[in-house]
C-alpha cells in the first residue's frame, strides 16, 4: 500500500474554474485492484475530487488504473504511487503492452525524491521507451498526480468537443454553399424563383435528380404549375432550348 499523508489538500480547493461544468463532466473508471492498494484516505480524496469536478466514478477491474471518458473520448491513465527502485521492469512491460491497447495513454508516476526521479530516468531508457509514447507525466505528490490526471482528461475531452463543433460548423457552411450554388442554378432556369427552387428541392432533389424528373412527377410532388414544370423539363433536355438567348 502506498505511504500516504493524512493531511492532504482540500479537493474543491483543488477544483479549477476551467473544470466545472453544467451537468456530468464525464466518467471515470477505477481499476478496483488498484483501488485496494491505496490508502484509504487518498481513494477518499480522488472520490471528493472527481465529485467536485462534476464527475461520476465507477470501480471495474480493467487494465489500466483509470479510464477517463469525456466528450465522447476515451483517455487511459497509469497511475504509479509507489515508485520502488528495485522493482521497476515489470511496470515498464505493463506500459508497454497497454501501450498497443490504448490509443489514448498516459503514465503518472510519483517521484518525491531526487533519487526516485534519477532511478525513473535511467529505467526510462534501459527498458527502451520510446520518447512520448507513452506520454509520462512526473509528479512529486498523489494529489498533484491525481489533479494532473483530471486536467489531462478534461482537456482532451474539450479538444473532442471543439472537433466536433468544428466539423459541424464546417459542414454547415458547405451545405449552406451547396444551397446557394442550388439555388443559382435552378432559378437560372426562365420563370422559376426562388420558392420553386426550394420546392423542387425539398421534393425532387438534386440538379441531377431535377435535370431526369418528368414533366408529370413535377406536377404530382411540387405546387408549381404545368407551364413551369414543362420549362424545367425543355431547360434540361433541349439544346435549343438551353443554348438559346433568354431575352425577358
Amino acid at each position: 500500500m502506498a505511504s500516504y499523508e493524512s493531511g492532504y489538500r482540500d479537493p474543491a480547493a483543488l477544483n479549477p474554474s476551467s473544470l466545472t461544468n453544467s451537468g456530468c463532466a464525464g466518467v471515470c473508471i477505477m481499476n478496483s485492484s488498484w483501488r485496494d492498494e491505496q490508502h484509504p484516505s487518498f481513494i477518499k480524496f480522488v472520490s471528493s475530487f472527481l465529485g467536485s469536478n462534476s464527475f461520476r466514478l465507477n470501480f471495474v477491474p480493467i487494465a489500466p488504473d483509470f479510464i477517463f471518458n469525456c466528450g465522447g473520448l476515451s483517455v487511459a491513465f497509469v497511475f504509479l504511487t509507489n515508485w520502488d527502485c528495485n522493482n521497476v521492469s515489470s511496470f515498464f512491460n505493463r506500459v508497454k503492452k497497454l501501450k498497443g491497447q490504448f490509443a489514448h495513454l498516459y503514465v503518472v508516476v510519483t517521484l518525491p525524491t531526487k533519487e526516485q526521479n534519477d532511478s525513473f530516468i535511467r529505467s526510462y531508457f534501459k527498458n527502451e521507451m520510446e520518447l512520448g509514447r507513452p506520454q509520462f507525466v512526473p509528479v512529486q505528490d498523489l494529489e498533484m498526480g491525481f489533479e494532473k490526471i483530471v486536467k489531462i482528461a478534461h482537456s482532451r475531452g474539450m479538444c473532442k468537443r471543439q472537433d466536433a463543433v468544428s466539423k459541424l460548423k464546417a459542414e454547415r457552411k458547405r451545405s449552406v454553399e451547396t444551397m446557394d450554388n442550388f439555388l443559382k442554378v435552378v432559378t437560372s432556369v426562365p420563370g422559376i424563383d426562388n420558392h420553386d427552387a426550394h420546392a423542387l428541392n425539398q421534393a425532387i432533389g438534386s440538379i441531377k435528380t431535377i435535370a431526369k424528373a418528368s414533366k408529370e412527377s413535377i406536377l404530382e410532388n411540387t405546387d408549381l404549375s404545368a407551364d413551369k414544370a414543362d420549362v424545367i423539363v425543355r431547360f434540361f433536355r433541349d439544346p435549343k432550348f438551353y443554348l438559346s438567348p433568354k431575352i425577358n
